[in-house]
């Protein structure tokens, strides 16, 4: 069998459920991800190939999603190399948000991509995925620098993206040399007299904002439990893009954290003047939880 969509032929392996609450535990503690030394010592422990480990992760992938509407949890992993050139596995979940419109929701793939981008990952080599991806998935997907490159494991299956995604539609076509894990290095800051923390003004400018120049972050402070950032990440089709508030709600719900009034102190938007664009769907966002404080917004001028 040549084609690489051929069925997975490799042993199967699967964690008890002690080992997979203590492995949940574990990329809980490390806010959804497992080092390269978790990644060694698992692989030697349970004579396991990376492809092996990557697919038996995904159940405690999965444990990580809040799905009030589908009762459908899914799980993504990517293997991404880190700026000291370690490979390390980076948990997403599907997030959804009652009462919302179901366009508002954050797939497995998305959330474990943007886990892996907020953690400073220069490149993805592998993606596994508990269920096959949708096609708004795909289309985010190729949205990534190594779109051409990566493989895609399902549970039984192993693709590339053009097979799933052919005559796709991508960033060239949009005349933008640019692409997610690729972008434009730039030397943007916001104007100084912009009344919000450094750090929120550095998330956004790392923002990748091709289409719209949106320089945009969302910061949630807890009471207890430290801060979390997400960025916007656009898209050539504009539907699959996340919005700032996604990216960082995503990133919260991998540290194991419930988003409610008891746990949320504050949530804060940034964007850049004249092109801001996230207000509306982030106010929407919110308004599926109850009891939060209001929405801290700021925008600001971005200059060279």
């Amino acid at each position: 069998m040549t084609a690489s969509n051929k069925s997975h032929q490799a042993a199967h392996f699967s964690f008890s459920e002690q080992q997979l609450s203590m492995l949940f535990k574990h990329v809980k503690d490390q806010q959804g991800m497992l080092s390269h030394n978790d990644i060694a010592d698992l692989c030697q422990q349970h004579s396991l190939s990376e492809h092996q480990l990557l697919r038996a992760c995904l159940p405690v992938a999965a444990k990580f999603a809040v799905a009030p509407v589908s009762q459908f949890q899914v799980g993504a992993i990517v293997l991404g190399i880190d700026v000291h050139h370690n490979k390390c596995f980076y948990f997403g979940a599907n997030s959804e948000f009652s009462q919302q419109a179901l366009s508002l929701v954050v797939h497995a793939e998305q959330s474990a991509i943007n886990n892996a981008w907020l953690k400073g990952v220069t490149a993805i080599t592998k993606i596994a995925i508990s269920d096959a991806p949708c096609g708004y998935c795909r289309q985010f997907m190729n949205e990534l620098a190594d779109a051409d490159k990566f493989d895609i494991l399902l549970p039984n299956q192993q693709f590339k993206l053009a097979e799933l995604l052919p005559h796709a539609f991508g960033p060239t076509d949009l005349n933008k040399s640019v692409s997610l894990f690729n972008d434009a290095v730039h030397h943007y800051q916001f104007a100084a007299s912009l009344n919000c923390d450094a750090e929120l003004q550095a998330q956004a400018l790392q923002a990748y904002v091709p289409y719209t120049g949106n320089f945009s972050a969302v910061k949630i402070s807890t009471f207890n439990d430290g801060d979390f950032y997400g960025r916007y990440a656009e898209n050539a089709a504009y539907s699959p893009s996340l919005s700032p508030l996604q990216s960082a709600i995503s990133q919260f719900y991998l540290a194991g954290l419930t988003f409610n009034r008891e746990t949320v102190k504050s949530v804060e938007l940034l964007q850049t003047n004249g092109k801001a664009n996230q207000q509306a769907v982030t106010e929407a966002v919110l308004a599926s939880f109850t009891g939060l404080p209001a929405l801290n917004s700021h925008t600001g001028s971005v200059q060279q």
